[in-house]
């Protein structure tokens, strides 16, 4: 591997710090947006519970908040619980807009490394080129500066499309996650709403 990276040259570390951020947001994103972590199944239920009987405190929508995204969404709605409904959906939408945002995060960084790398890529092959062509005044006699300008330049193009490639995809299988988890916070708060309005009719 070592041997792979000398043979690239110097520009191949942007890439490779390129790979490292991409792989730690992957990872990162892959571990946090579950859905059980972000829209737990038995939230809802056990929530309109203790609005039904009555528990509802401090203490109580506190730790709602600090439970998942879907709890800080239905936290708003049970600090507005004796408001009108038009309030109660007002400051959902509210909380819902801060989840999305915490569940986009890291995000842009990782659709930066994809549309980067490539341009790295290119990078690192223009300066194997200028290494090649630009050696003795464009006289090229030694093969094996042949061979290392070459090697520079397809080693760059190569780990920066392999850098470019999963970034993209992942960028895209985020987005998608993240879009399908707050349309179902938002299909949840909304059954929320009708069960707390319907408390109090």
């Amino acid at each position: 591997m070592f041997a792979l990276i000398q043979a690239a040259g110097w520009p191949i570390w942007f890439l490779l710090a390129a790979s490292i951020v991409a792989v730690t947001i992957i990872i990162e994103r892959l571990l946090y947006l579950r859905h059980s972590r972000i829209s737990p199944p038995a939230l809802l239920p056990d929530v309109v519970d203790v609005v039904r009987s009555g528990r509802v405190n401090a203490e109580v929508i506190m730790q709602l908040e600090q439970n998942s995204p879907l709890g800080r969404v239905l936290a708003a709605g049970l600090r507005h619980r004796q408001a009108s409904r038009e309030v109660i959906k007002e400051a959902i939408a509210d909380a819902g807009r801060v989840s999305a945002h915490y569940l986009e995060r890291y995000l842009t960084t990782l659709g930066t490394v994809a549309t980067l790398a490539p341009l790295m890529g290119l990078f690192g092959t223009v300066v194997g080129m200028i290494e090649l062509f630009g050696a003795q005044q464009g006289t090229i006699t030694d093969p094996l500066q042949v061979a290392h300008g070459i090697s520079v330049a397809l080693y760059n193009t190569g780990f920066g499309l392999a850098v470019a490639m999963p970034a993209l995809l992942f960028h895209r299988h985020f987005h998608a996650q993240v879009d399908a988890l707050v349309i179902d916070m938002e299909q949840q708060a909304l059954r929320f709403v009708d069960q707390i309005s319907g408390t109090r009719d």
